[in-house]
């Protein structure tokens, strides 16, 4: 009779595991969130009711730049962000570029905090062998064992250079650009090895070429057993976009935007194919009660310290377009003119200079808060002013354009100077410095100008690395957010004005 108990007790086993063994596997995933806190209780909430219903088992993963972006991550260096993130209960994340805009030592403080494993296979110390946080990561779901590998855009050394040299240009830290490729498939392969049945890629690499050359379709060219990759850093949305591996075979590569405008859904179905869906935030019906909570919280405090009203616009200081678009990095903005006059006017320099990748969020017409400002500049970059020849800003100004129409971080936003682009022969011709008597005049290469700029674009972290020889004629502790706080409320009077109704004509850009 035991025995027959116990046959019986086996065959349920054996007929639940079977049922187990046929459930689908969603993975829920986000990229370049940038401190759009609002989305979190959303993605936790879908995983949770996911979960529940016990037809498919259901994880959240993060595709990097969480840390930084608006007013949340800089009044916190990114502390906030790592609080949700805590509670999130990811199954694997990855790093970003801007998960470097604090240094290292504080980003893995926080990474520490928020207690997911981290994968990425191309972050290491300088001379050492193994990376600095694993390469891959494997969760099992039922019977089946899935692998996320980590990858972050080698680019990063270039765009947060300060966290990866020291002052001396001693390398600190490496991504591996040389090696890239070669460190992604040696992870994909050992991944195999230890068991998994699926490899899921983590990359923070994104779709358009920037100064390196890296995107993910090319990672996929070069690479084989990757069976899907959950792209960000490039801000684009596709749901199921095409890359060719070194098999021929094609491989799904997908990308939700940012600031949580969708949420991406990967099923894995019971035989092996893979379908991916972007779904709206805003039409999750889900929260998560303790995440919602903890936002709220997070909520009044920044409410706190960015509600005081600064200055007033009767329109748009423009960073992006309709369509999501960063066209601060592509062209002259009125943001952009208002930005680099701010830093002229604070350090009283003869040039003032901001990569558009720094200016990260339009402000709208009306009454302009304290937080608008961070919410625009989130860094916690501090100005300086720096000796450069005219032959050194003729070179940076070519090198900085040399990419559009394609939008680049680099791309100069400028005060004091004026310029002409040839978008096509990618040219530049007649600079001009504007003199003391408000008339502008032809540079002079020989002659040396003092430019106002951040630390971050002095030390490497933009405008690829051209002024980092440059001496430092004067350095400052102010916050670059504070000096446009001052400039719209002392120097404007605390309204923008028709000066900055649009771009003043600056940059011109032609097609030859």
């Amino acid at each position: 009779m035991k025995m027959k108990s116990f046959l019986c007790m086996m065959a349920l086993m054996m007929s639940c595991h079977a049922v187990l063994a046929q459930k689908s596997i969603v993975i829920l995933y986000e990229n370049d969130v940038h401190c759009g806190i609002d989305g979190y209780t959303k993605m936790a909430g879908l995983r949770d009711a996911i979960n529940s219903t016990d037809t498919a088992y259901a994880a959240a993963v993060c595709v990097g730049d969480f840390l930084q972006g608006n007013t949340t991550g800089a009044i916190s260096k990114g502390q906030y962000i790592a609080d949700i993130m805590r509670q999130m209960v990811y199954h694997a994340i990855t790093l970003g570029n801007h998960e470097f805009d604090y240094g290292v030592p504080r980003l893995k403080e926080l990474l520490e905090q928020v207690g997911t494993p981290v994968a990425c296979a191309n972050f290491f110390e300088a001379g050492e062998p193994q990376p600095v946080y694993a390469p891959y990561v494997i969760h099992q779901y039922g019977d089946k064992k899935v692998a996320y590998v980590g990858a972050v855009t080698p680019e990063t050394m270039i765009l947060e250079g300060y966290s990866f040299y020291d002052t001396n240009g001693i390398l600190l830290y490496d991504l591996k650009p040389k090696t890239f490729y070669q460190l992604i498939q040696q992870a994909v392969d050992d991944a195999r090895k230890e068991g998994a049945d699926y490899v899921v890629l983590l990359s923070h690499v994104g779709e358009t070429p920037q100064s390196m050359g890296f995107s993910s379709h090319r990672l996929v060219n070069n690479t084989r057993g990757i069976d899907i990759v959950l792209d960000g850093h490039s801000h684009e949305i596709f749901e199921s976009a095409k890359a060719t591996n070194l098999d021929g075979k094609e491989i799904i590569v997908t990308q939700t935007g940012t600031q949580f405008a969708n949420v991406g859904k990967l099923l894995i179905t019971p035989d092996g194919r893979f379908i991916t869906k972007l779904i709206k935030s805003t039409d999750i019906p889900y929260e998560n009660a303790k995440i919602t909570t903890t936002t709220d919280s997070i909520r009044k405090m920044v409410k706190a310290v960015t509600s005081k009203v600064v200055a007033h616009s009767d329109y748009q200081l423009v960073v992006s377009n309709k369509d999501g678009q960063w066209v601060v990095r592509g062209q002259e903005t009125n943001a952009g003119d208002l930005v680099a006059d701010s830093y002229r006017h604070a350090l009283k320099a003869d040039i003032g200079f901001e990569n558009g990748g720094g200016i990260r969020n339009d402000i709208n017409a009306g009454d302009i808060t304290y937080g608008d400002i961070i919410g625009m500049l989130p860094y916690d970059n501090t100005l300086r002013r720096i000796s450069v020849t005219g032959e050194q800003l003729q070179q940076m100004l070519t090198r900085c354009t040399s990419l559009v129409p394609v939008l680049d971080g680099n791309f100069p936003q400028c005060s004091g100077l004026r310029f002409t682009l040839h978008s096509k022969s990618h040219r530049v011709s007649d600079i001009e410095i504007l003199q003391e008597n408000g008339k502008y005049a032809p540079i002079n290469l020989k002659r040396t100008y003092s430019v106002a700029l951040t630390n971050y674009n002095h030390e490497g972290g933009g405008f690829f690395e051209c002024f980092k020889k440059c001496p430092v004629l004067f350095e400052s502790s102010i916050r670059y957010y504070e000096a446009l706080a001052d400039y719209l409320g002392k120097v404007l009077g605390g309204n923008t004005g028709k000066r900055y109704a649009k771009p003043q004509g600056r940059i011109k850009i032609v097609e030859d």
